[in-house]
């Protein structure tokens, strides 16, 4: 902690103003009862004495505080991300402190605060957590201890000095979630992916029968053998080429639940980027608005993942409209092979969605397009609300119509022979991965 200051780091507890105030209204009242001016005085002279030994301890006696503010490297975006700050106490004698951390800017809480006790040359860890609800580069503070004894009228500061940067991703949390080798046996045992197998004709192995595979694959000899259920697993097909394409226009600012719908688009982007370099495809990304931002080859090398992460977390909405000409280019220029092209967009009405329509036709043509839709959770609760006046019935007629256009678009792509997903965006990672697994089962890329 930084050096002493008597003054500049003395502070006033409540506790003192209550006996000041007491001691004001007794001289008050001691107008009227005389007796109240001698018992006035004694309780000055004593708030006085107090406040004179409360400053010594504080100040005067041999001792320090030390804190540690601890946090990972990165913290994930729209996730509690787990803080500790580390206080150490040198005092011979218990305190009361409490912590006023100065967290980002972005978070917006001016006044936290964290309140605790410390024995007699004691070490506590105190724990919180913060969520970020938006990507790039947060600042901590500095750490302000602010301890006071037993008698409690004087608080003594101790701050840190100097303030720390941490970068936030999106989800990076989720992806701790599963191991490299793990995943798509863990999430299909908890329900949440489902892995389809059985579509590619290579041998590979014979394993374990795993709920939800095929039984078609069963291999009832083997499971004769070994007297339970076992299955043929076949290879996957590798080296396949997929795309992230992320709109970054006005509509994707719109919120939910905190983050914008561009960083649901993001955190999925990357959960299915993980996800299809331990399949063994090669990942790219593209990102756009006006005009194209980002354009990052396919790649399954080991430093792909990092470099889509480096390249997502700092990404921004803007407030004008993409340019799918740019991007149909783009795509038809340096998209070689046939590829899987995941289309993070969203529309609210269907004259924006028809205008666009050409475009995705002419994607669809060589590579497999997916064209990704946000459902408005919003407008569903207000479509199952019956309403009770005319106002409500005029809001639920509204509603009913925005969420009409939304069915007419993915018919409009269905008709066309084009992928789509329509997804609320809190499930929107998982939606993406099932859809991408699937496919790769059926052997469409």
């Amino acid at each position: 902690m930084k050096e002493r200051h008597l003054i500049s780091d003395l502070f006033l507890r409540p506790r003192i103003f209550w006996a000041l105030g007491i001691l004001v209204l007794l001289y008050v009242l001691s107008f009227h009862v005389p007796v109240l001016y001698g018992i006035a005085t004694i309780l000055l002279l004593f708030v006085l004495l107090a406040i004179f030994m409360d400053y010594v301890l504080l100040f005067f006696t041999k001792g320090n505080i030390y804190a540690l503010r601890q946090h990972e490297d990165v913290l994930s975006l729209g996730d509690e991300n787990p803080i500790s700050v580390s206080v150490e106490s040198e005092y011979g004698f218990p305190l009361d402190i409490t912590i006023y951390d100065e967290l980002p800017v972005q978070l917006q809480q001016r006044d936290f605060k964290l309140y605790e006790r410390l024995s007699i040359r004691g070490k506590k860890e105190i724990k919180y957590s913060i969520r970020p609800t938006s990507r790039g580069e947060y600042f901590f503070g500095a750490t302000h201890v602010f301890t006071s004894t037993k008698i409690g009228l004087l608080q003594r500061r101790f701050s840190t000095v100097g303030e720390s940067m941490v970068k936030v991703y999106p989800s990076y949390l989720k992806l701790k979630q599963y191991s490299i080798r793990g995943i798509a046996m863990r999430d299909q045992m908890s329900g949440s992916i489902k892995v389809k197998r059985g579509a590619s004709t290579e041998f590979d192995q014979i394993r374990d029968y795993v709920r939800g595979d095929d039984v078609r694959r069963i291999n009832w000899k083997a499971s004769a053998r070994r007297d339970q259920l076992m299955v043929n697993d076949y290879m996957d097909e590798k080296s396949q080429q997929v795309f992230c394409l992320i709109d970054k226009s006005c509509l994707m600012k719109m919120p939910f639940n905190g983050l914008s719908l561009l960083d649901y688009a993001i955190n999925a982007s990357l959960m299915f980027t993980y996800v299809a370099l331990q399949k063994d495809d090669k990942v790219g990304l593209i990102t756009f608005s006006k005009q194209l931002d980002d354009m990052i080859k396919a790649s399954k090398s080991k430093k792909q993942f990092s470099t889509i992460v480096e390249r997502l977390y700092k990404q921004k909405t803007d407030f004008q409209e993409s340019n799918y000409e740019a991007v149909q280019l783009a795509v038809r220029r340096d998209v070689g092979q046939r590829s899987l092209l995941f289309l993070f967009t969203n529309f609210e009405t269907y004259v924006g969605f028809e205008r666009k329509l050409p475009y995705f036709k002419m994607l669809n043509r060589k590579h497999l397009l997916c064209v990704i839709l946000f459902e408005n959770t919003e407008l569903k609760s207000v479509h199952e609300n019956r309403g009770s006046d005319t106002e409500d019935i005029y809001i639920k007629t509204i509603a009913d119509k925005y969420i009409y256009e939304k069915k007419m678009m993915l018919k409009e792509l269905r008709k066309n022979g084009i992928l789509s997903i329509y997804s609320a965006p809190e499930e929107l990672s998982v939606n993406v991965v099932n859809k991408y697994l699937d496919l790769k089962s059926k052997r469409f890329i």
